[in-house]
């Protein structure tokens, strides 16, 4: 590894001879300089790793230096040194986005922290995070080979997806192949505890954890029916939205609001948006819809859309709930509709509850599986995250929750189910009615290994709909997704590592809720 390069500009050069001999021992290139000019030539003529600047020489300003050096190198680091305290000088020297602000007189260990903090930092902190997930590793498998209950599979879940986020920065591939492998074997897990207890919930819900359908009730409703008569509740629904990618979104929120809770519930199978969004819109479970609302409630065979009346069903949950209150229902699928709703968000400050569906995320998971570019963008979850936290920071969602910050409201964040990153296929056989989503299954004769699925012979035990007297469903599980055994190479490679959603994993059934409130 080559040397790194230090540039430093100060009129009292020589007084520093023991700080530039310090830093020199600890292996450091120096270059020194007495004048703003010269330190401008030196940018210009040769590569530096980070320059010290002193902020009052004869000639040329530090500050001037400063804005010249930026403009040949504006990722070059720039370490600002005065004597003086005033506070427009610091300012000035931020705005131009310098790298650090030093007082003198600074010892040495105040230099080599700051090289350390600017230049090594990522490496520090890598390690850092590699050595403390090491000595976690121990205790997350310990919990693994333990019987947890719901609330237990939500806290380490939590868990999880902290370390998932403290190693996306580090460089120690070992490393992250060991916390894949881990998260692996947390979703065979947790794919056992679902077999084991979804359909007991499904016959006494008091037994179960926050489901779908239950959400609006229990967490909703009651916000709107406290809700003072000028406060309006806003309730997002961002498709297909992770807890990971909800806390990628996190930074760009904070300077508006503070985070009143931050809770996760469980979405209702399939984890997919025909029956996971209706469920939470409607409160009701597919079965219920199917019976009490036929003309509403679409069918796999059935021709169209399947979400078309997610406005129908909130109505009809509002009803039964007793709640008399001035709402609306907006649905955004592009960029110039969302725009258009935050343009005209103020209209909607006169209901007492809005609700709005963002479709993006699902449209970016389509996409990743049906487009080559997007597939280059987002490759791995990484760059998975990074792409969803690129889109939410230059969204109208953004730009309206920036406006809704400076008026009496409350926001609530929440979607209807999650996505995981398939990779293994598994053979299924079925009829031509049989549905095409690659995590569950629901049609006649359908043939399968039972040791590699979730199966409900019997739809109605699971609240589901009976499309005929064979109808079963089968659920994938882990990273598992369903090829049939025609052109089973062909849809193998085109569909794996692609992000999906129906079946069961942490990613796609533990999925946020979130209550912000303005600052």
């Amino acid at each position: 590894m080559n040397p790194v390069k230090i540039l430093w500009a100060d009129d009292e050069i020589e007084l520093l001879k023991p700080h530039i001999l310090y830093l020199e021992q600890k292996g450091y290139v120096l270059t020194t300089v007495n004048n703003g000019r010269s330190a401008i030539d030196c940018v210009k003529k040769e590569f530096f790793d980070i320059v010290f600047l002193d902020e009052n020489m004869p000639g040329l300003s530090g500050l001037q230096v400063l804005q010249d050096m930026k403009a040949i190198d504006s990722s070059l680091p720039i370490v600002m040194i005065t004597k003086s305290e005033e506070e427009h000088i610091m300012e000035d020297a931020i705005g131009s986005k310098i790298s650090d602000y030093l007082i003198k007189p600074v010892n040495p260990n105040q230099i080599l922290l700051t090289i350390k903090k600017n230049l090594d930092e990522k490496r520090l902190v890598s390690e850092k995070t590699t050595n403390d997930y090491r000595q976690e590793f121990r205790e997350i498998s310990m919990q693994l080979g333990q019987r947890m209950n719901a609330e237990e599979w939500k806290n380490f879940f939590k868990k999880m997806t902290y370390w998932s986020q403290e190693l996306r920065g580090s460089n120690d591939e070992g490393m992250n192949e060991i916390f894949k492998t881990q998260r692996r074997e947390a979703n065979e897990q947790f794919s056992k505890f679902i077999k084991q207890n979804y359909l007991e919930w499904m016959k006494d819900f008091s037994k179960a954890p926050l489901l779908s359908n239950s959400v609006f009730r229990q967490r909703i409703a009651p916000l709107v029916a406290s809700a003072k008569a000028d406060e309006s509740v806003f309730m997002l629904v961002i498709d297909n939205l992770r807890y990971d990618q909800w806390k990628t979104l996190i930074p760009h929120i904070k300077p508006y609001y503070r985070i009143e809770e931050e809770d996760l519930f469980f979405s209702i199978l399939p984890t997919a948006t025909h029956y996971a969004r209706n469920a939470l819109f409607s409160g009701l479970m597919p079965s219920e819809m199917q019976k009490l609302y036929p003309n509403w409630w679409k069918s796999e065979e059935d021709e169209g859309g399947k979400n078309l009346h997610e406005e129908d069903f909130l109505g009809t949950q509002l009803k039964r709930l007793g709640l008399d209150v001035k709402w609306s229902y907006n649905k955004i699928t592009n960029y110039h509709a969302g725009k258009k709703l935050a343009d005209s968000f103020t209209n909607l400050l006169k209901n007492n509850l809005n609700v709005i569906v963002y479709n993006f995320v699902d449209m970016l998971s389509h996409a990743r599986t049906e487009m080559d570019v997007i597939k280059e963008l987002a490759d791995d979850e990484p760059a998975y995250l990074s792409l969803t936290e690129s889109w939410f920071e230059h969204s109208a969602l953004l730009e309206m929750l920036k406006q809704l910050s400076e008026k009496k409201c409350k926001v609530i964040i929440t979607t209807d189910h999650g996505t995981v990153r398939v990779e293994n296929p598994i053979r299924i056989v079925g009829d031509r009615n049989t549905n095409s989503n690659l995590r569950y299954k629901a049609g006649r004769n359908l043939d399968y290994n039972q040791k590699d699925v979730f199966e409900v012979r019997n739809p109605s035990d699971a609240h589901l709909p009976k499309q005929n007297i064979s109808t079963a469903f089968v659920f994938a599980t882990n990273n598992d997704f369903f090829v049939y055994p025609n052109n089973y190479n062909q849809f193998m490679n085109y569909y794996q590592n692609t992000f999906q959603h129906g079946g069961i994993s942490l990613e796609e059934m533990i999925i946020p809720f979130i209550v912000l409130q303005s600052k």
